[in-house]
């Protein structure tokens, strides 16, 4: 089962580490994230959960990582 749920990825400005540390926006993970047109993709990953019984699946994002 799949429940579509509003997009909730925090912005990449408001993730705070609790010891001050500072993500640098040039990393090359965060730079590929921002390429993938993750709503597209959630929308096709969405199709393969058409049984309404069960546990609700997670979102693409948290099943990719």
């Amino acid at each position: 089962m799949y429940k579509s749920q509003p997009y909730s990825q925090i912005a990449f400005e408001d993730f705070n580490q609790p010891m001050g540390l500072k993500m640098n926006p040039k990393n090359r993970w965060i730079e590929k994230a921002e390429w993938i047109p993750w709503a597209e993709l959630e929308k096709g990953y969405a199709k393969n959960f058409r049984n309404q019984k069960g546990n609700v699946a997670k979102p693409l994002r948290m099943a990719l990582g």
